[in-house]
């Protein structure tokens, strides 16, 4: 994709299209084992009226007098989905990687006042518009892959002042550029340095001050926890998803990636949208996952970065029939990646994937991680035209390559980007 086509929204063609995309390869649902070959999409304001084989396009489409686009026999998917990054912050954290290379561990690099506070600090002194500049630039290798809705995380504010310039920032990038950005506030993210020993108190904060007031200024769509020795307790995590549930927000859980402290159970309870990272995922957990219908994140870049040896319980995940997406889990500490197709090799080469699990994780199960499986992840009639194409013989590639891009064109409500 040229340069070009990644300017802000402001410079692109507003609002919706018709045409009618013959001559394509597509898969409806991102898996390459249920596909259309000689297919056609219809598109009316910007919606799919009609998708098939081209034999079988009924006259009234056929015969329409709007624009048709030969796609060459190239791919069609549904335009991806990346549904776990911390996209907005300030700073980076090279030097931390360069202790952990040493020999230092994450878990104490974040005890000696590193980590995740380190971000905050950074944070905390960067005005907004620099935090935009910042992260639309991390965010433009995503969009050039074919992302076209992100979710992006707050958590590196911990006040909320911080946080909430994060949340504006990520409402800002949606605005500006041609991809739908579902908000998380992951308040309860670490322990601010203020409130050193205080844990319980600064829970209260996140529970009595800051989500509620970010709640109604409307910047945040679902609510996040990170549930780990290094990070919140089974019990102070359960107030925040207590205090999510009053205000009506759906749940998810940074779960089971150092530790099992039996927080996908919780998440199960109050059933989350997703619990992610799970390298200690037990099988009651899975079993509980299935009951509340609980989407499974994997994270293979943080898993990669931080040099971690435990796997997820792939095999278990599958006899459960637990939904798998996949997401880059952009940050600056442990996965400091803007290549979602990268992650689709990670996850076949590390976690055992198949392809067509890979490209499902960020299609269909990446929706369903993020509430949005009734709209997105699925090319059909009746849904927006909202679809990539990609220069590929087969869909495999797409989680084959490493370093190399072959979206060809994305299209958003009929609308070339």
């Amino acid at each position: 994709m040229q340069t070009a086509k990644l300017k802000q929204k402001t410079q692109f063609t507003d609002g919706i299209c018709d045409g009618i995309w013959f001559n394509a390869r597509i898969a409806p649902a991102g898996n390459p084992l249920q596909t259309i070959s000689n297919a056609t999409i219809v598109v009316r304001d910007g919606v799919i009226a009609w998708m098939g084989s081209q034999p079988e396009m009924p006259a009234e489409f056929a015969n329409l007098d709007i624009p048709r686009h030969d796609v060459a026999g190239k791919w069609i998917t549904p335009g991806l989905i990346d549904c776990h990054t911390h996209l907005v912050y300030g700073g980076t954290r090279a030097d931390e990687f360069a202790l952990r290379l040493a020999g230092a561990s994450y878990e104490e690099i974040a005890r000696q006042g590193g980590g995740i506070v380190s971000t905050v600090r950074a944070t905390r002194t960067a005005d907004e518009e620099m935090l935009f500049q910042q992260a639309a630039r991390r965010l433009q290798p995503l969009l050039a892959e074919g992302v076209m809705t992100i979710e992006i995380k707050s958590g590196y504010g911990l006040d909320l002042e911080t946080e909430r310039k994060m949340l504006r920032v990520a409402r800002r990038l949606g605005e500006h550029y041609p991809v739908e950005v579902v908000t998380t506030f992951l308040g309860a993210h670490a322990l601010p340095p203020e409130y050193t020993g205080r844990a319980d108190d600064y829970i209260n904060l996140v529970c009595d001050v800051m989500l509620p007031t970010l709640h109604s200024e409307g910047l945040v769509d679902a609510v996040d926890v990170f549930c780990e020795n290094i990070g919140f307790s089974l019990a102070q995590s359960e107030r925040v998803f207590a205090t999510a549930s009053q205000l009506g927000l759906p749940v998810k859980m940074h779960a089971d990636q150092l530790s099992n402290l039996g927080g996908s159970q919780l998440a199960a309870r109050y059933q989350a949208l997703s619990v992610d990272h799970l390298e200690h995922l037990s099988e009651a957990d899975i079993i509980a996952l299935k009951q509340s219908g609980t989407c499974a994140v994997l994270l293979p870049g943080a898993y990669y970065f931080i040099r971690e040896t435990r796997l997820p319980p792939i095999a278990l995940l599958r006899q459960y029939e637990i939904p798998m997406a996949i997401a880059t889990d952009h940050n600056p500490g442990t996965s400091p990646t803007t290549s979602l197709l990268l992650m689709l090799n990670m996850a076949c080469t590390l976690f055992k994937l198949t392809a067509a699990e890979a490209l499902m994780g960020v299609t269909g199960h990446a929706a369903r991680a993020l509430g949005k499986a009734d709209t997105h992840g699925l090319l059909a009639v009746g849904r927006a035209a909202d679809f990539v194409m990609w220069d590929v013989d087969s869909l495999a590639e797409l989680a084959y390559w490493s370093g190399f891009n072959p979206c060809s064109a994305v299209v958003r409500g009929g609308v070339v980007q």
